[in-house]
């Protein structure tokens, strides 16, 4: 009797036709069968948004003749629950969200739809990862694909706790520049927002959210420090936001 190949469910925010998402197919190919549940249309920092006042379509989408997986009109996260409750053959034994152009990290893991997919897998027991590399023009999502099998391969072979995904940040550096893999804390760091105003030809004003870094952290605990010192930045996510150390502190 062949052995079961281990499902592995493929998803992301930039969208079904995305190239993140085609490498990452390409690297998990390697270890299990795919399948892909994906937005129809890119949903950037949506977070952890969920359709629920209107119909979720599906559709399968078909490259060079072939079955490539299923778009679907709504957010990450949505793609995540559609695929689990509904579209696929069986349970999935890990679930990957990317391979997101651009690191997602620090406090941004709370509006990126790459994050919230893999959390809502986490959230419906699922073993799962997000995946981003730190490179937003022109990404050499190749470079990716070697860590994403090894990480890919580990989960399938430990586990993972329940309710806990990975958040996996990759330098864009080719393999064997890069110096290792890091378990890390999620920085604290904050964006300086600011919001460029502007006029459309009709005198109405519009804005666009601007802004820099704040002042750089330098634990190298932490995955901001990690990434940029050219390691592969692993932080565990749980979903519970309670401040569990200050419960005790709170009398009203």
């Amino acid at each position: 009797m062949t052995e079961q190949k281990p499902l592995i469910l493929l998803t992301n925010d930039d969208g079904i036709h995305a190239d993140g998402l085609r490498y990452l197919r390409m690297a998990a190919e390697r270890i299990g069968e795919t399948w892909i549940v994906a937005p129809n249309s890119e949903q950037s920092a949506v977070g952890h948004s969920i359709t629920l006042y209107d119909p979720i379509k599906a559709h399968e989408v078909r490259k060079d003749g072939a079955f490539y997986g299923y778009g679907i009109g709504g957010t990450p996260a949505d793609s995540v629950k559609l695929a689990m409750h509904c579209l696929l053959p069986r349970r999935p034994d890990l679930v990957i969200s990317g391979i997101n152009n651009g690191a997602n990290l620090g406090i941004n893991v709370l509006y990126s739809g790459t994050v919230s997919a893999a959390t809502e897998a986490a959230i419906l027991g699922a073993p799962s990862m997000a995946v981003s590399i730190a490179e937003k023009k022109s990404p050499p999502f190749e470079y990716a694909i070697t860590h994403i099998v090894s990480i890919a391969a580990w989960i399938l072979k430990n586990g993972l706790p329940q309710g806990v995904a990975l958040n996996v940040n990759i330098p864009a550096l080719p393999p064997d520049k890069i110096k290792g893999i890091k378990i890390t804390r999620q920085a604290l760091s904050k964006f300086n927002e600011t919001f460029e105003r502007r006029e459309d030809p009709r005198g109405d004003s519009y804005y666009w959210l601007s802004g820099e870094s704040a002042p750089e952290e330098y634990d190298d605990g932490i995955d901001i420090v990690a990434l940029r010192n050219g390691y592969v930045s692993v932080t565990p996510l749980y979903y519970d936001l309670t401040a569990h150390n200050h419960l005790k502190e709170m009398r009203f």
